[in-house]
């Protein structure tokens, strides 16, 4: 079965030279872009209700930008001043960087790790006396809380903002070659909008191992994967199955 339509469930690239344009381009294919997962954050009375005062904290540890977005605009709703000796502690480059849109950087206390929560504890460590907030997501990756764990830390976790599915019903009767899945709760969104999906020739691309178990966990026959030594990214293992669907 020849490919003609994609659809990535993430929202479009805004770079101008994503991967994902380039494919468009070179195999002459339609690729549509939707996320089926958002975020939305929870109010600072149910923070609350998760016996957090920020009063309390040194230390916040960011995992990504929807943390920095949401500990800020908790910090407001709850009428706190960020200290100016508050550590940040980030996952990535990335969310250092995007912390600037809060904090004016060269005056602040960062420390940044290189793209792994692992990769990020050392730093963690050095500053164990620290009391560390973690503002996260309800779908925090069960890795974390043991790592921190481990490292025996003064550390507290709460859910500033919550991982829901979107409403894709505008989609009941649209039909693609290739679904391009990111997360298990992106499968869910999936199963969640159509209970009465059934794949048939529809090619399902999934990356990571924990989507490939959800997909299969759900009866989903899993085509195209990623990372692999030969496709580390998502748009290569789409070129590598386009180009050998596409010769037929």
């Amino acid at each position: 079965m020849k490919v003609k339509t994609i659809l990535v469930s993430q929202p479009e690239p805004k770079v101008e030279n994503s991967p994902y344009f380039d494919l468009i381009e070179k195999q002459k294919v339609k690729i549509d872009f939707r996320p089926f997962i958002h975020v939305e954050g929870v109010s600072s009375k149910d923070v609350r209700s998760q016996k957090v005062d920020l009063d309390d904290y040194t230390a916040i540890i960011l995992t990504s930008r929807n943390a920095v977005d949401h500990f800020f605009r908790i910090a407001e709703e709850m009428r706190f001043k960020v200290p100016d000796s508050m550590k940040y502690f980030c996952q990535s480059e990335a969310v250092a960087y995007y912390l600037q849109k809060y904090v004016v950087y060269r005056k602040r206390k960062i420390y940044v790790g290189k793209r792994t929560f692992h990769e990020l504890c050392p730093l963690i460590k050095k500053y164990k006396t620290e009391k560390f907030l973690l503002p996260s997501s309800d779908k925090l990756k069960s890795s974390v809380p043991d790592i921190l764990d481990e490292l025996a830390v003064n550390w507290k976790q709460a859910t500033f903002y919550k991982t829901v599915v979107s409403d894709l019903s505008d989609l009941r009767d649209v039909y693609y070659d290739i679904l391009v899945f990111f997360s298990p709760s992106g499968i869910q969104s999936l199963l969640q909008n159509f209970p009465d999906f059934e794949q048939n020739d529809t090619r399902i691309a999934v990356f990571g191992n924990t989507t490939i178990q959800a997909a299969t966990d759900n009866g989903l026959r899993v085509d195209i994967k990623a990372p692999t030594p030969e496709t580390p990214s998502m748009t290569m293992a789409l070129e590598k199955y386009i180009k050998e669907a596409n010769k037929r």
